[in-house]
Parts: structure tokens; C-alpha cells; sequence
């Protein structure tokens, strides 16, 4: 389900395929698959695109909103994407989240240099 507009939902699912990734997620006592939903609070064609998502996998941590957003600035020659993350409940989790979006991202860039 994807609907991008204020107030539209986002709901994906990802599972752990990699053995490393089966492993930590084993260990951790976490799900192979998890579902997340995002919410869109601004929708700015073109420019900014704002969401929170659910942090509702961690073990032993009540579910609780995380807000991420993403300014894109057109420039001669491309697009300069900023991603503004909040924190997370501790500095393990946010380092996380920045490296989970940083490998993302990195794919993203590999992909448009290819195309």
C-alpha cells in the first residue's frame, strides 16, 4: 500500500535473508520479517517529502514514533537529497538507523550512476 500525501500511509515488510542479518535478528530475539508503517506529514512535490515511522521491533521498548525528513534541492547537474533523522531512544539504535538508511542510500546512488 503507498499513498503519498499527507496523512497517506506507507506499509512494507522486510525480511532478513542474508545468514549475518538471520543471525543478529536471531540473537537479538527479533522476527526475521518485520512490517513497518509510515505516515506522511508533508508532501512537497519536488522539494520535501516528511514521515514518521513506528519503531514498534525492538525488544523491550514500548512502539514509539521516529520522524525522518528528506529535502531535495535541484542543482545543475542533479539533486542534493538531504535526510533528517530524529533520534531514537539510545545511541545503538540511531547509529543503527543511520547506517540501515546510509546502506540504502548508497544502493540508491550505485543504481542512478548505472542508469
Amino acid at each position: 500500500m503507498l499513498d503519498v500525501r499527507r496523512g497517506g500511509e506507507l506499509l512494507y515488510a522486510m525480511t532478513a535473508v542474508a545468514p549475518d542479518q538471520i543471525d543478529f535478528l536471531k540473537k537479538a530475539g527479533m522476527p526475521l520479517t518485520t512490517e513497518s508503517l509510515v505516515t506522511y506529514t508533508e508532501v512537497v512535490p519536488r522539494q520535501r517529502l516528511a514521515f514518521t515511522q513506528m519503531a514498534d521491533f525492538i525488544p523491550n521498548v514500548k512502539p514509539y514514533a521516529v520522524a525522518l525528513t528528506v529535502d531535495f534541492d535541484t542543482q545543475q547537474g542533479g539533486v542534493r537529497l538531504v535526510m533528517t533523522l530524529d533520534a531514537m531512544h539510545d545511541e545503538y539504535w540511531t547509529n543503527m538507523m543511520v547506517m540501515g538508511w546510509e546502506s540504502e542510500l548508497g544502493k540508491l546512488a550505485t543504481l542512478l550512476h548505472s542508469a
